[in-house]
């Protein structure tokens, strides 16, 4: 199925694993968080039950490092069975401040791609995560000149995109979202109509893992990199 691009007029962009790096973090997290309760568990059990926790809390903390943080302090109460040191909490608030204060990585070809499409496409950001921590991501990242808007979504559903893009005044047909999640960049997107571009990260959350039919995979592009937009735009 042809995918034709010729009516587009903004172009949005994820940011975490799509402008720079971020899984990478959350897991070497999980391993540091691994050994800091060794005594208890496996690394492989810690790993699943951490996940669950997540996942439990998500509803409540939403998404992004401080969740990830208390999901941790949590789940350290629960497999020490409250016999926790504060030597140890201590260590897994420093984990969580260390990733908050990470250089901002960005991936291969983001600088140079948005500048070249800047000067025909109005870009923005339609990111989740916290708030705080990607306005601070955002200007470390040196790219903010390049959005004429900036969105920090609470979730990347239907619904959320179809506000944000009324809010903006965007017919959907004219907009393409550019991600790095199939669940939650590309299919959402394809259900309004919309159009997507999948450009996968080498490490991925699973939450965010999603099986795709046929029917849904003929209707967006996936691409090795970021450097391979302008051209496939044109």
């Amino acid at each position: 199925m042809e995918i034709n691009y010729d009516n587009i007029k903004v172009i949005g962009f994820d940011a975490d694993d799509t402008l720079w790096v971020n899984e990478t973090y959350f897991r070497d997290a999980e391993q540091e968080f691994a050994k800091l309760l060794s005594q208890f568990e496996t690394p492989n059990k810690i790993d699943q039950e951490l996940f669950k926790m997540e996942m439990k809390n998500l509803p409540v903390y939403g998404y992004g490092v401080k969740g990830f943080v208390l999901s941790m302090v949590e789940m350290a109460i629960e497999l020490s069975n409250g016999t926790v040191s504060n030597k140890v909490m201590s260590k897994i608030l420093e984990i969580g401040k260390d990733m908050i204060n990470k250089d901002v990585e960005l991936l291969d070809g983001v600088e140079e791609v948005l500048q070249k499409l800047s000067s025909k496409y109005k870009l923005i950001v339609a990111t989740k995560g916290d708030l705080l921590d990607q306005e601070r991501k955002l200007e470390k990242s040196g790219l903010l000149d390049y959005f004429h808007h900036i969105e920090v979504l609470s979730d990347k559903k239907e619904a959320n995109y179809s506000k944000l893009l009324n809010h903006l005044d965007i017919n959907p047909t004219e907009f393409l979202m550019v991600g790095n999640s199939l669940k939650s960049d590309i299919l959402p997107l394809i259900n309004i109509k919309s159009k997507a571009i999948h450009v996968p990260f080498h490490t991925t959350w699973a939450h965010e893992e999603v099986s795709v039919n046929k029917n849904q995979s003929e209707q967006y592009h996936t691409v090795n990199s970021l450097l391979e937009l302008p051209e496939l735009l044109n």
